[in-house]
């Protein structure tokens, strides 16, 4: 090897080297000498020897475990569970000649966001009230792994949520004060304990004939019929054929033709937040600044957070999602299409020109820091009153910095987010319905179209009797 190679290369091949002591101070003859290692690729490799290797890799999950449970171990809402027990449906004491009727949807959706979940489950409640059935309601469920706990975004997150940890109303086994003699919903839980047993008689309704494709007033008409010719007490919806309600019905304009009969119904009209998010709305109220304070503590109070407007900016998953919208050509959720809505979606001028489609779907997908203080703008405009905005999102909190500053330079008092909220280790896991309650009694509120969170939102507050004007998109 030449000589200007080696030397560039030497802390490789350095010789081994050997210091020469003497056995003592005085001593002229007896040496001793020990063996001094060179920094040598030799070296470094004999320090990682196969033990040390397989150690070092069964630390690691080891080390992971730790940091999951150092940031909490989830509570088990057991105080909950016990209050959904003890609704007074569920005493087994049945009055002689009645015998209740119960209808249960053991498909439904889990392992999905809380909006999916939560708009199925209002329009399944909605099909029982309209059939004179008690609907049977479910746990927010993530996953169905025997454990109590699942792991999501490297934490704990409970495998089961109550519902009524995140809900109240008739869809949860609440009171109907606008129709006190319809059946009330059951636990499933209850629904096990009455309909399971040896001797329960059920009955098991197919969704391979239901028309799927129809407007929704014949799809539910077509389950009234099947459902007023069964005697049965327990009846059990199989969907594997098929969903009920699926994506496409929520995510079209055909779920509209249920809009007057739905938004007059039990499910809305006596919809509430659990008394947990509630609390945690009213536990935030100097973040709110509402002008009263009873304006937070009433559930159904339809005062507004007045200056309030309240922003769903969707992050995290939907920059893959956006995209994928674009390239299906999807609309607004059907909900969001309602035509009292001012703010339309129009991919016409731009179906045969796959560029300008994908930019038209990220500007109200996926807008920039720019485009979304550009809006705001344009809404303040009409709505002079505003003042402040609260962020709904998915985003990291340094991830907001930037649009903090440029609201503030824009003329905004201030920017409030979902990670300003402050709540306790149980409504942490139902953070998203508080920010829908804050999105709920907003004057003004700006959602993303797409959005199934922003999508039951404005039905929510088109229930409560606020002006579809008020409810707008990015």
């Amino acid at each position: 090897m030449p000589r200007s190679v080696r030397s560039a290369l030497s802390w490789t091949f350095k010789p081994e080297e050997y210091l020469l002591l003497t056995a003592s101070p005085s001593a002229t003859r007896a040496t001793v000498y020990r063996r001094r290692y060179g920094c040598s690729w030799r070296a470094f490799i004999r320090a990682f020897t196969l033990r040390r290797v397989l150690v070092s890799v069964t630390l690691v999950p080891v080390f992971l475990l730790l940091a999951i449970i150092c940031q909490g171990v989830p509570p088990n809402y057991d105080d909950i569970r016990m209050f959904e027990r003890r609704l007074p449906q569920h005493s087994l004491s049945v009055i002689p000649g009645h015998q209740p009727q119960y209808i249960r949807f053991p498909g439904h959706l889990w392992g999905f966001g809380f909006n999916n979940v939560l708009q199925e489950a209002i329009l399944m409640s909605y099909l029982a009230h309209v059939s004179n059935i008690s609907f049977v309601f479910e746990d927010y469920t993530w996953s169905h792994l025997p454990l109590p706990w699942t792991i999501y975004d490297f934490a704990l997150r409970p495998a089961h949520i109550p519902l009524n940890a995140l809900i109240s109303g008739p869809t949860a086994g609440g009171p109907m004060p606008s129709a006190p003699n319809a059946p009330r919903a059951v636990s499933a839980e209850f629904y096990a304990h009455v309909c399971e047993g040896p001797q329960s008689r059920r009955h098991v309704i197919s969704s391979i004939n239901a028309p799927n494709d129809a407007d929704g007033v014949d799809m539910i008409d077509w389950w009234i019929d099947r459902l007023a010719s069964v005697q049965e007490p327990c009846i059990e919806i199989d969907s594997s054929a098929h969903d009920v309600f699926d994506r496409y019905f929520f995510g079209g304009p055909r779920i509209l033709s249920l809009w007057e009969s739905l938004i007059k119904s039990p499910m809305l009209t006596d919809f509430a937040w659990s008394p947990l998010v509630q609390a945690a709305v009213s536990r935030n109220f100097a973040l709110l600044q509402p002008e009263s304070a009873k304006d937070l503590y009433d559930a159904h109070s339809r005062k507004s957070l007045g200056g309030l407007v309240a922003l769903h900016l969707r992050r995290g998953d939907y920059k893959r999602h956006c995209p994928n919208l674009a390239e299906w050509g999807a609309d607004y959720m059907g909900i969001n299409q309602h035509p009292s809505l001012p703010d339309r979606f129009d991919r016409s001028p731009y179906v045969n020109d796959t560029d300008a489609r994908l930019s038209y779907y990220l500007d109200h997908c996926w807008p920039s820091t720019e485009q979304v203080v550009e809006r705001l703008r344009e809404i303040r405009k009409e709505y002079p009153g505003l003042r402040r905005v609260y962020v709904l999102s998915n985003e990291w909190a340094w991830g907001l910095d930037g649009l903090k500053s440029a609201l503030e330079e824009d003329g905004w008092d201030d920017l409030v987010s979902s990670t300003d909220i402050v709540l306790d280790s149980e409504q942490k896991h139902v953070a998203m319905a508080v920010d829908m309650a804050i999105a709920e009694k907003a004057e003004v509120f700006v959602g993303n179209g797409f959005s199934s969170l922003s999508s039951n939102v404005v039905m929510l507050r088109m229930a409560k009797g606020v002006e579809g004007q008020s409810n707008r998109f990015l």
